[in-house]
């Protein structure tokens, strides 16, 4: 028997072993696996950890996330040609790569992504800018700028030039770990 538990709002879990039937208060940390093995232990998966206890009453602290970093950070749109110009001069000046996730409003895919691409946001607040582009609502100059044929795309721009890109058609999950590695490579491996 497995417990998974993803709450951090709760500082304990308790749990109660009377005459062989588990009763278990659920409250949680932010992720904790507790497994009862065969010979009678609780054994703490956490961090691919393994800790035994034979005490019947366990409990665990939450782990609390560093509210220090914010969680998502709201990317900014690009209006027009103009704005994209200006944008990539001030990523060039501080020498720090944009990510733009080029989308439209009825394509699904692209809503669904970019709350997802906002949390990828402040994993690299400070390393990377992310934008993004309403292919409907600007200058068909600015979409032929950055040679959109599929949305979502998501480029990385550098130096004033598309670096790398990412069509995001699948999963969200895989995109935003397709993202990560490019703004990841990137730094990695700077260009001579």
């Amino acid at each position: 028997m497995s417990v998974i538990a993803a709450n951090a709002q709760i500082l304990c879990r308790e749990f109660h072993h009377r005459d062989q039937q588990q009763q278990y208060s659920i409250s949680s940390g932010r992720f904790l696996i507790l497994q009862r093995s065969s010979s009678g232990y609780w054994v703490d998966r956490r961090n691919r950890e393994c800790k035994k206890s034979l005490r019947r009453d366990i409990r665990v602290d939450a782990f609390w996330p560093d509210l220090s970093r914010p969680t998502t950070v709201e990317m900014e749109p690009i209006n027009d040609s103009d704005h994209l110009d200006q944008i990539l001069l001030l990523a060039q000046k501080h020498s720090e790569p944009i990510i733009i996730d080029w989308m439209a409003t009825w394509c699904r895919k692209c809503i669904y992504l970019k709350p997802k691409l906002e949390k990828l946001a402040a994993e690299f607040d400070t390393k990377a800018k992310f934008y993004w582009v309403d292919v409907n609502k600007v200058p068909q100059t600015l979409v032929k700028r950055g040679n959109i044929s599929k949305m979502p795309t998501i480029q990385l721009w550098k130096d004033g030039e598309m670096k790398a890109e990412v069509i995001g058609g699948h999963k969200a999950w895989l995109v935003v770990d397709e993202v990560r590695d490019m703004i990841q490579n990137l730094s990695h491996n700077p260009p001579q």
